[in-house]
């Protein structure tokens, strides 16, 4: 990952198409971002860290949190996806490249002794202030909803 994703640094800025239009980081001034990238819509893993999200979703807008899933998969196939399975967390969509490169999140990945170019599986918590607050550098999807929902709570005092 690049230095620029340390905690306490402000988080690169970024302008993203998503399932509610177009988004930058400032639109999220005064609130918590969870902002994670993941590989590809539609596979397993994604698709059950997108449901986690979906289904703590109103305990993060109780937070004051808004979550925004990345990958580089086009916007339709978000759409698809999103309503494919009833998905009503935010999905956006990289597919030059600009945003994972920013945050260092595309990078070399090996599957069955395979090396291949991807994107990796991080989820940053940007505070209302636009800094980074946690880097969860190499996110196991299970129980990571609620690991990340739990990080935000216990920042509220």
């Amino acid at each position: 990952m690049t230095a620029g994703l340390q905690e306490g640094r402000k988080a690169p800025a970024f302008t993203l198409e998503t399932t509610a239009g177009k988004r930058r980081l400032a639109d999220y001034a005064g609130q918590y971002l969870v902002l994670y990238f993941y590989p590809k819509d539609d596979t397993p893993g994604c698709t059950q860290e997108a449901l986690d999200f979906t289904a703590h979703a109103k305990a993060f807008e109780k937070a004051g949190a808004v979550v925004l899933g990345v990958s580089r998969d086009t916007l339709a196939k978000h759409e698809k996806f999103a309503a494919k399975h009833g998905l009503t967390v935010q999905l956006g969509s990289d597919e030059d490249g600009k945003v994972s490169d920013a945050y260092g999140t595309w990078g070399e990945k090996t599957l069955y002794g395979r090396t291949y170019m991807g994107m990796n599986r991080v989820t940053l918590l940007i505070g209302p202030d636009g800094k980074i607050i946690r880097v969860w550098p190499k996110v196991k999807v299970k129980g990571h909803a609620q690991e990340v929902l739990e990080e935000i709570n216990s920042r509220k005092g």
